[in-house]
């Protein structure tokens, strides 16, 4: 019943949304509302695709940053062109991103032009923004999210023609917050744009049920494997997150979103 009230909704919010190209208050919280039940990442993103065109919003990435082990980074969703995504990922531009630099003194949302404006911007962040001015984008929103000291939510919004005002900035925050925790909620469920650390869909599933309390013999047995394929699977999990022990990659399944908090 509560799948088919989020599905009744998403449909009326885009139905209902698609003729005007409003950004007040009431379209804001209408999308807000949709999004929080959303049924599935795809329809979440739907909704918020839809919410944030007005704005000039031509692409933008939703994850969890982790500054200690930047391979446990996660993607819960993104929506980017094909040559840019391959940039981004294949061509080591992770490492230079100055929105990841600029999270370890942020904790408000921020756009690129205050960036530019930061005279403590370093060499390898003005480059960074340089190679995103090069894909037509020329203005950028970050919405950071602390979950620890060493990690981090983002949402991040990139716009083409466009200059942000104080109420822009604040209404596409409150979207972002409420977009993240709901792709968040439903990745221990429908798993992630791009994983942590390159995990495959085996990983992950040992993973969780390790997790949730299964031994080695009980994955084999719910995954169609024996107890050692799925010893091996939770030992390369284990590699791969820079983790030694067990328990340590049950608390990193939880911050992650492999499982359920």
């Amino acid at each position: 019943m509560l799948s088919a009230n989020a599905d009744a909704l998403a449909s009326y919010y885009l139905g209902e949304s698609r003729a005007s190209e409003l950004r007040g208050d009431a379209e804001i919280a209408r999308a807000v509302s949709a999004i929080s039940i959303a049924s599935n990442p795809s329809v979440c993103v739907r909704i918020f695709q839809h919410a944030v065109h007005p704005f000039n919003v031509r692409g933008f990435a939703c994850g969890e940053i982790d500054f200690r082990v930047p391979e446990r980074t996660v993607f819960y969703a993104f929506d980017w062109p094909k040559a840019w995504r391959d940039f981004y990922l294949q061509r080591g531009f992770r490492q230079r991103d100055p929105l990841v630099e600029a999270l370890k003194r942020r904790r408000e949302p921020f756009t690129w032009s205050e960036l530019r404006r930061d005279r403590r911007w370093s060499a390898v962040g003005t480059q960074g923004l340089q190679i995103i001015a090069e894909q037509g984008w020329n203005e950028g929103l970050a919405v950071p999210i602390p979950r620890t000291e060493d990690r981090f939510g983002l949402v991040s919004l990139y716009f083409r023609d466009r200059i942000l005002d104080p109420d822009d900035k604040a209404m596409l925050a409150m979207l972002s917050y409420c977009f993240h925790e709901r792709l968040r909620n439903l990745s221990p469920k429908f798993g992630f744009a791009l994983p942590p650390a390159g995990l495959t869909k085996r990983e992950i599933e040992t993973l969780r049920l390790i997790a949730l309390g299964a031994t080695d013999r009980e994955v084999g047995r719910r995954l169609g494997i024996s107890p050692s394929t799925a010893h091996e699977h939770f030992e390369n999990a284990k590699a791969k997150l820079k983790v030694s022990t067990r328990a340590e990659a049950i608390a990193l399944a939880v911050s992650l979103a492999i499982v359920a908090a």
